[in-house]
């Protein structure tokens, strides 16, 4: 006869020592009886699955699951009186003060790599702060959390009306769910463009917005500060009055684009893999540009007038029959740059870090 000590999944107390007979099923029952779950897992103590009676040996020591995943007896949580939770081991999360109620094993088990997981995996390993009910602190967002929640409860992307679709993609790249930011995106991808009358003005900092078509959008007096727009297809899009400080523009596709009087300082318009950003007949009238990095940029024909490019890099640029009128191009290095049939009347080349030659521009 071979015995058994029987424990709930992820505790170590109140184990039930129990004798072995027939077939797995006949153990799974008696666990249930005698711990008074619903068992259908077998875990051995390094979190091995038993699916036959025949691996189990004497004096083992199993634990025993609903079905959740096995949990490290290690890792057992105490409540604040000192006896042991439930085995479900419910948490409340409190993001930006609204309450959340779900189990450990909902934040750990369909993304075990993301933050959230690592967060609660295991007890005070990030040394989570707690309000006064216990609940877990977190300055998020609990609009965009929700949707988050739910996917990892059953792996559904569900977003209620009302909820912006690009907030819900930010909160899943911070908490480091891939999984949910890849589906998002790939979503935008054919969405936005049908969306475009409703994005003007919108807050999009910081976003991840990585090839994403936004043909004839209308993203004018759009925040995109630091957002990543690296190969994004901003064809005829109207970016009048937006800012783009510090974006990154890596082969960004602009062609006809407008963003008359944007801001664009500190951009980043330079891919090292080569793939140049094409702004081809864009109206750039009155743009700030100053220190942006443009190596390689296609600038045909567009207009440029009363723009600011104070040292911008400009190195290999096309600007033929680009109008480049009161341009202030002061401190930019324009070698081996393109400028034939640009119109630089009262354009301002001070303090040029190379020096402008005449076979550069013929008018």
């Amino acid at each position: 006869m071979r015995r058994v000590t029987l424990f709930v999944n992820g505790t170590s107390k109140n184990g039930k020592v129990v004798a072995v007979y027939g077939i797995l099923a006949d153990l799974l029952s008696l666990a249930s009886n005698k711990l008074g779950i619903k068992a259908c897992h077998l875990y051995n103590g390094k979190g091995g699955l038993i699916d036959d009676i025949a691996l189990i040996r004497d004096d083992d020591v199993l634990y025993v699951s609903e079905g959740d995943p096995f949990v490290d007896p290690q890792n057992d949580v105490r409540t604040t009186d000192g006896l042991p939770r439930a085995h479900t081991d419910w948490l409340t999360l409190n993001i930006g003060g609204r309450l959340f109620t779900t189990t450990r094993s909902t934040l750990v088990s369909k993304e075990p790599e993301s933050m959230l997981a690592r967060m609660f995996r295991e007890k005070d390993v990030w040394g989570n702060k707690q309000d006064e009910r216990g609940a877990y602190l977190i300055d998020r967002s609990p609009e965009y959390f929700e949707p988050i929640l739910n996917y990892l409860r059953h792996g559904q992307l569900i977003i209620n009306e009302g909820i912006n679709l690009l907030g819900v993609l930010e909160e899943a790249r911070f908490f480091g769910i891939e999984q949910l930011a890849d589906q998002i995106t790939s979503h935008l991808r054919t969405t936005l463009p049908s969306l475009s009358s409703a994005v003007s003005g919108a807050d999009l900092s910081r976003l991840d917005l990585r090839y994403i078509n936004f043909k004839m959008a209308n993203l004018s007096r759009c925040n995109l500060t630091h957002a990543n727009l690296c190969c994004s297809n901003l064809e005829r899009a109207d970016l009048s009055g937006a800012n783009l400080d510090g974006a990154n523009l890596q082969g960004v596709k602009m062609l006809c684009s407008n963003a008359e009087g944007a801001s664009l300082k500190g951009c980043n318009f330079e891919d090292p893999s080569g793939l140049k950003a094409n702004l081809e007949g864009a109206n750039l009238k009155g743009v700030d540009m100053e220190g942006s990095q443009m190596t390689g940029i296609n600038l045909r024909v567009a207009t440029l007038k009363n723009a600011k490019l104070k040292n911008c890099n400009l190195r290999g640029a096309t600007l033929a029959g680009t109008d480049l009128e009161n341009c202030d191009l002061s401190g930019c290095d324009l070698q081996e740059a393109n400028l034939r049939g640009s119109n630089v009347k009262g354009a301002i080349f001070e303090e040029m870090l190379t020096a402008l030659h005449m076979s550069q521009s013929v008018r």
